[in-house]
C-alpha cells in the first residue's frame, strides 16, 4: 500500500502533461487558422475594393473599412497568443503591454463604429431610396469613417493614459492572453477606482452606444418594410440585412456578456475574451463581404485570372 502513489503519479503526471500539451497543440492550430484566414479574406476584399474603381461608392468604402479594422484588431493580439502558446514566453514589456492595450481597445472600439456605420448604410437604401445618392454620398460617408476613427483612437488614449498612474509594486502576473484593461488595473497596489469608473463609463458608450444605433435603426427599417405593399420588395430588403445582422449578433452578443459578467462579477476566463475578440474579423468577410455581389464575382474573376495565370507557367 505504501507504493502505490510513488507508482501511479509518473503515468499521472505524462497523462496530465499529454492532455495539456495536445490542448495547447490545438488551440495554437484554431488561433493559426483564424488569424490566416483572418488576414487572407480580409485583404482579399481590401484589394478588390481599391483595385476597382466601379467599388468606391460609400458602401463599399464602410466594407473597406471594416476590412482593415478587421486585420488591425486581429494582428493586435492573436500574434502575442500564439507567441505565448507555442514559445511558453509570456513576459510583455512594460510600455508595449500599454501599446497593445490601447490598440486592442481602439480597434475593438471601431469595430463597433463600423457596424454601426454599415446599419446606417442599409437604414438610407431602404428608407430613403429616392434620396440615397443625395444623402449617402461619398464624401459624407468619408467624413463618417474619420470621424468615428478620430473618437475612437481619441477616447481610449484617455483610459490607458491613466494607467500610467497605477504602481505595481506586487504581483504583474496578468490573468489573461493579452494586456486585458480590467485585468491591469487589478494587479496595482494603490487606488483604482478612477481606472474602474471611466472603464465602466466607456464600455458602456462604447458597447451600449452603437448597439442601439443599430437597433433603432433596424425599427425603422422594420416600418418601411412593413409598409412596402408587394411581398417580394419586403423579401427582398430584408435579405439585403440578414448578413449584416450575422456580423452584429457574432460581435455584440458575446461582448456585452463578457464585458458585463467579467467586468462587474470577475466570473469570465480569459479564453472566452480571447475568442470573442478572435472570431468576428475571422467572419465578417465571409459572412459578408465576399458574399456581396459586386465583390464576390470580381473575387472569382481575379482567383480565376491568377490560376490560368499559375497553370500556364507551370505548363
Amino acid at each position: 500500500m505504501n507504493f502505490a502513489y510513488p507508482l501511479r503519479l509518473p503515468y499521472m503526471t505524462v497523462s496530465l502533461y499529454l492532455v495539456i500539451a495536445m490542448r495547447l497543440l490545438v488551440y495554437f492550430i484554431f488561433l493559426a487558422f483564424i488569424y490566416v484566414v483572418t488576414l487572407l479574406f480580409n485583404s482579399l476584399v481590401i484589394y478588390i475594393i481599391a483595385s476597382n474603381h466601379s467599388l468606391h461608392t460609400p458602401k463599399f468604402l464602410a466594407v473597406a473599412n471594416l476590412a482593415v479594422i478587421d486585420v488591425i484588431l486581429s494582428t493586435s493580439i492573436i500574434p502575442g497568443m500564439i507567441k505565448i502558446f507555442l514559445f511558453k514566453n509570456n513576459f510583455v514589456p512594460f510600455n508595449l503591454c500599454f501599446v497593445q492595450m490601447y490598440v486592442y481597445y481602439a480597434f475593438g472600439t471601431l469595430e463597433s463604429f463600423a457596424l454601426a456605420i454599415l446599419a446606417y448604410d442599409r437604414l438610407i437604401a431602404i428608407c430613403f431610396p429616392l434620396r440615397q445618392n443625395s444623402i449617402n454620398t461619398l464624401r459624407s460617408m468619408s467624413c463618417i469613417v474619420g470621424l468615428t476613427s478620430c473618437f475612437a483612437l481619441g477616447i481610449i488614449a484617455f483610459p490607458v493614459g491613466i494607467m500610467t498612474r497605477l504602481s505595481f509594486c506586487s504581483s504583474v502576473n496578468v490573468f489573461s492572453y493579452f494586456c486585458d484593461y480590467a485585468p491591469v488595473f487589478r494587479l496595482a497596489c494603490n487606488d483604482n477606482t478612477l481606472q474602474w469608473s471611466v472603464g465602466s463609463s466607456l464600455s458602456v458608450l462604447i458597447l451600449a452606444g452603437p448597439f442601439t444605433f443599430i437597433f433603432l435603426s433596424y425599427v425603422s427599417i422594420l416600418v418601411t418594410v412593413f409598409r412596402m405593399k408587394s411581398l417580394d420588395s419586403r423579401v427582398k430588403a430584408l435579405a439585403t440585412c440578414v448578413e449584416h445582422l450575422i456580423l452584429v449578433a457574432v460581435f455584440f452578443i458575446p461582448l456585452i456578456t463578457i464585458f458585463t459578467v467579467g467586468f462587474y462579477l470577475r466570473l469570465i476566463d480569459p479564453d472566452h475574451l480571447s475568442l470573442a475578440s478572435c472570431i468576428p474579423p475571422c467572419v465578417n468577410p465571409i459572412v459578408y463581404s465576399l458574399k456581396t455581389k459586386e465583390i464576390k464575382t470580381r473575387a472569382l474573376t481575379n482567383i480565376s485570372e491568377y490560376l490560368g495565370v499559375l497553370i500556364s507557367f507551370i505548363l
